[in-house]
């Protein structure tokens, strides 16, 4: 007995020792698994977020790229069609130029005849060039030379021909000639399918520079052609799309800074972005309208408007150009659309008309009201083709009202996180933060759930206190080594029960945390988007009752007053104040 009684305390102190190490190493590996799980909560939160500013980034910059591209490409287009069509300008230039010098008599008439004839040789197979060596020839009162020039210039181009000594004899004065060469242009158009320069007539007879001769035989022929359009099957529907898609090139974009919780906590934003720009389309469209009709009529003589129409033809690109202009415009969008090509795309699929070679008149006058930049129509036309257009502009503005009044959501959706409800119009405040907490109480209790004792981690408490007194009895009934390792282990139970407990108290406290953060955080969301919904509600409905305006503004118009005062000297424009 002596000798077991020596050997034991050394076995004890060793074995406690060892029982200490494993009880720290224990426990430190507990810290660094529950470390490690919620570090692995915060990466995958982290990488989500990530995710989402790594998609914004991408998109960000693929727009900014696809627009600096497009700045690229629109100085490469400008010094393509400089290089290829630049020599055009010059004998553009020229045009009003001799006709301004022949005013004055400043110039001799060899020098007019000269250039011209230098400008002959130097542009093959422009239109414009045998034009230009006819009226110096007429001008120096050579027949056969002009005839001879003005033949090649029908040749070469019998339409623009036509227009472009229309107005050179109205310029003249001589209005007889005028007339036939008014006449032989208009003889050549088909109202199905017109040169787009048909605007220039448009223009001086909306002018009022023909005269009172011109302008009856103008005026029966466009009633002529709007008769046989309008008697074609489907024409109202065609004239509603027609007007529609024009009047839709006005909508603009919303400021990114309007609605940022909306924009970023509602599924429902997209189609309230598009019905809020459709609502503000009406005050920017009543601008549009009445910006062309409170222009003041033009009180420049009538050789300076005549120049201004002429500058118009010959200046106006040719058709050989239209590809680059196109793709000029196209990228002047992405530019203008800050890289969105998509939208850029849209746009130009509804302006295309505009560069088309031909259309019918109807379209002409379209695109004389809503596209002057690339029409190149002035506001005399703009006044005269909406006034004409009145009808179809109205039935248009009205499909386009209800159109976007259709697509208003009943409901909107609010998406913050895992929550997903509705509100009407932002007052049911108190049932949504109710719903919310809700919701927040019922995933944290969840996720509570996983974060208890296991059954023998419970256990391990008693069963391990029972361990060691069973331990203690059986040192004093002389089974020493057995009792040892039964004190051992119901210790070991008993400190690997409270490391679990305090482990679990953490965790429960840590998700309690983050529930209660993430409660405040989305009951702020939700408080922040219902007060923007409250507001878009209201601003829509103010912006949504300017549409009236345009109908009324519309109704004030009257063609056959605007067409009929178009022959009196004062001109005045068509809407009464």
């Amino acid at each position: 007995m002596a000798e077991i009684t020596s050997i034991r305390p050394a076995d004890l102190r060793a074995i406690e020792n060892n029982l200490g190490a494993i009880h720290r190493d224990l426990e430190v590996l507990d810290s660094d698994v529950g470390t490690v799980n919620d570090n692995l909560k915060v990466v995958y939160d982290e990488i989500g977020k990530l995710a989402s500013e790594f998609s914004d980034f991408v998109q960000m910059q693929v727009r900014a790229n696809a627009r600096a591209d497009a700045q690229t490409r629109l100085v490469q287009i400008r010094q393509e069609m400089e290089k290829r069509f630049g020599h055009y300008d010059v004998i553009r230039r020229t045009t009003t130029g001799i006709l301004q010098a022949d005013d004055l008599g400043i110039v001799k008439k060899d020098t007019i005849s000269n250039a011209t004839e230098e400008l002959m040789i130097s542009t093959p197979g422009y239109w414009l060039a045998p034009c230009l060596v006819a009226l110096a020839a007429w001008i120096n009162d050579q027949p056969e030379l002009a005839e001879k020039a003005l033949r090649e210039g029908i040749r070469r181009n019998d339409e623009k021909t036509s227009l472009f000594f229309a107005l050179i004899c109205r310029r003249a004065d001589r209005k007889q000639a005028a007339l036939k060469w008014t006449q032989r242009y208009l003889a050549n158009q088909d109202e199905e399918n017109l040169d787009r320069k048909t605007v220039i007539i448009l223009d001086a007879f909306a002018s009022g520079l023909l005269g009172s001769d011109s302008e009856g035989l103008v005026s029966k022929q466009m009633g002529e052609w709007l008769e046989h359009l309008s008697s074609k099957p489907g024409f109202v529907e065609q004239q509603t799309k027609q007007w529609s898609d024009a009047i839709n090139l006005k909508r603009k974009p919303l400021q990114s800074n309007d609605y940022t919780y909306l924009r970023k906590y509602s599924k429902t934003w997209p189609t309230l972005q598009y019905i809020m720009e459709g609502a503000m389309l009406h005050a920017d469209i009543l601008d549009y309208f009445t910006a062309i009709f409170d222009q003041v009529v033009s009180t420049d003589s009538l050789k300076e408007q005549l120049d201004e129409i002429l500058n118009s033809l010959v200046t106006d690109f040719d058709d050989e150009e239209l590809p680059l202009r196109k793709e000029e415009k196209l990228n002047q969008y992405i530019v203008s659309f800050d890289g969105d090509v998509k939208r850029a795309q849209q746009n130009m699929n509804m302006e295309q008309s505009a560069f088309e070679t031909h259309k019918d008149f109807t379209q002409l006058l379209t695109d004389a009201a809503m596209k002057p930049e690339s029409s190149h129509a002035s506001a005399s036309t703009q006044k005269f083709a909406i006034a004409l257009s009145k009808e179809w502009i109205s039935n248009a503005y009205n499909d386009i009202i209800a159109q976007n009044r259709m697509r208003i959501p009943n409901e909107i959706e609010i998406n913050v996180d895992t929550f997903n409800d509705k509100t009407t119009n932002g007052q049911n405040e108190a049932e949504l933060i109710g719903r919310f907490n809700a919701l927040i109480d019922s995933e944290k209790a969840k996720a509570l759930s996983q974060y208890v004792l296991s059954g023998f981690e419970k256990f391990c408490l008693y069963g391990g206190a029972i361990i060691a007194v069973i331990g203690l009895i059986m040192m004093f009934t002389n089974n020493t080594f057995l009792g040892l390792i039964a004190i051992v282990a119901g210790i070991g139970m008993v400190i690997n029960h409270f490391s679990k407990k305090k482990k679990v108290e953490a965790n429960r406290q840590s998700v309690e945390n983050q529930f209660e953060e993430k409660r405040k955080n989305g009951s702020q969301i939700i408080l922040a988007t219902l007060a923007e919904v409250v507001d878009f509600r209201a601003e829509f409905a103010e912006k949504d009752r300017e549409s009236q305006k345009v109908i009324d503004f519309l109704e004030q118009i009257s063609p056959e007053q605007y067409v009929r005062k178009l022959a009196d000297s004062n001109r005045r424009i068509i809407v009464s104040k």
